[in-house]
């Protein structure tokens, strides 16, 4: 992996080609800033001709680097925000508990593993798989006023704590940022899916953008990493890093 931005960094030992970062230095780059306030960060990953997906599913746009990415990010964040969407099509599970992130989240006063938050409206889960009755953490489920009553009580039933973020049946992004962090959950990171980021992009309240650019070209229908309606001002984001490995791009986008 090499370090092509920022160039300050180009002599570190980091920046050194063919050679595999440890999760260390993984850790180090993609780091929560200072400051105690709600951190909202995306992880997602698109084609050259910007597919978000494969046959359904991202794992085939995706890399052995990528993937390392993937689970410093998981190591670093108080809590992973995710469409029920998602949760049905990639098989979510709880998050573990990864003794390379342990005396790192132990200093920061954080859990052992982070807690799985599911955005939905209707609750339409299946809340015996294992992200709900045996997680590490508990889960999390965000959801609106007018969920069905009868699936708020499955919810709990099964060991979720099920927090209200809308007054009817939808889920109000920026509220549902400020009940995770009234619970000390401040370094969020989504992993979608495209509907769900296209929420928070909307609301705008996402913070921070890291971006997979996968070598691959796929053509067909395949969903964006962001959804919805369009934005009537789209919103700069200024590039933060850019990492390379074996054509895979690691951006990384801050908000301006």
């Amino acid at each position: 992996m090499r370090r092509l931005l920022p160039v300050t960094d180009l002599t570190t030992p980091a920046a050194a080609a063919d050679r595999e970062w440890t999760l260390d230095e993984l850790a180090d780059a993609y780091a929560y800033p200072d400051g105690g306030l709600p951190w909202l960060r995306a992880n997602m990953v698109s084609t050259l001709d910007g597919a978000a997906q494969h046959d359904g599913r991202s794992q085939g746009i995706s890399c052995p680097a990528d993937m390392r990415i993937f689970g410093t990010l998981r190591g670093l964040a108080d809590a992973v925000v995710v469409g029920a969407e998602t949760v049905r099509q990639e098989g979510y599970r709880p998050a573990r508990a990864r003794e390379a992130f342990a005396a790192r989240r132990e200093a920061a006063g954080q859990g052992p593993a982070p807690a799985i938050a599911v955005v939905s409206a209707s609750l339409d889960l299946d809340f015996s798989l294992p992200l709900f009755v045996s997680p590490l953490v508990p889960t999390l489920v965000l959801t609106g006023a007018a969920a069905p009553p009868d699936r708020v009580r499955a919810a709990r039933e099964a060991g979720a704590e099920v927090l209200v973020a809308g007054d009817g049946a939808g889920v109000d992004p920026a509220r549902a940022v400020g009940e995770l962090a009234a619970r000390g959950l401040t370094r969020l990171l989504t992993e979608g899916g495209p509907r769900l980021l296209g929420q928070f992009v909307a609301a705008g309240v996402l913070d921070e953008l890291c971006l997979t650019l996968s070598p691959l070209l796929t053509a067909g229908g395949a969903q964006r990493i962001a959804g919805g309606p369009a934005v009537p001002v789209p919103e700069r984001f200024a590039l933060v890093s850019l990492l390379e490995e074996t054509g895979f791009l690691f951006t990384r986008y801050g908000k301006i």
